[in-house]
């Protein structure tokens, strides 16, 4: 495939990613064409075609970054040793966050990779085992409860990040910090009363 050189063509490239996003997330797949994507990014089809080679090839790219993007961030948020208990919490609830703004900052992407592409189940399952890596060293640093499952926590951790995002964060009716302290809140501190 031909790629054009310079700012010109990655500003080109970007406008078609990001409207190509927009129209698979509102419009679906198959309902979304390459003549809408071009004509809503104010560039030509052979334009379009420099960059990508169908619908499916932009559709999958965006589904890869995605993935990709949130596959970095979520290692990254693994705890270390040598924090103090008492700033686990905090850690948490900054790690728990960090995933509801990145999950928040493209909701065109979002949408796409966790609920719209083929891909949607194994994304997610994907996240799952990541969380659960990261939880069992956490675990094995002493952080958490050694009789817990990190399995089951991981799963339900995905659930409620998934389900808060689709229910909460796309429609905009909350905020990735608020979202954040409940998760937190309930999973550190439980639902009992103090």
């Amino acid at each position: 495939m031909n790629t054009e050189i310079g700012s010109k063509g990655k500003e080109s490239r970007r406008r078609l990613l990001e409207t190509a996003a927009i129209e698979f997330a509102t419009q679906g797949f198959h309902d979304t064409k390459v003549s809408t994507i071009v004509k809503k990014a104010g560039l030509t089809q052979p334009s379009f075609y420099l960059y990508f080679t169908s619908k499916e090839a932009i559709f999958e790219e965006l589904v890869t970054n995605f993935y990709s993007n949130l596959r970095k961030l979520t290692e990254s948020l693994r705890l270390v040793s040598g924090i103090e208990q008492i700033d686990v919490s905090k850690r948490v609830l900054a790690a728990v966050e960090s995933v509801f703004r990145f999950l928040g900052s493209d909701p065109h992407l979002t949408r796409i990779g966790f609920f719209l592409s083929p891909e949607a189940i194994q994304i997610k399952s994907n996240l799952t085992l990541v969380l659960k890596e990261n939880l069992l060293a956490e675990q094995r640093l002493g952080y958490f409860n050694p009789e817990l499952d990190m399995d089951i926590v991981a799963e339900c951790l995905t659930g409620m990040i998934v389900h808060l995002t689709n229910s909460y964060l796309l429609p905009g009716t909350k905020d990735s910090e608020s979202l954040a302290a409940q998760v937190v809140n309930l999973l550190i501190n439980g639902m009992l009363p103090k």
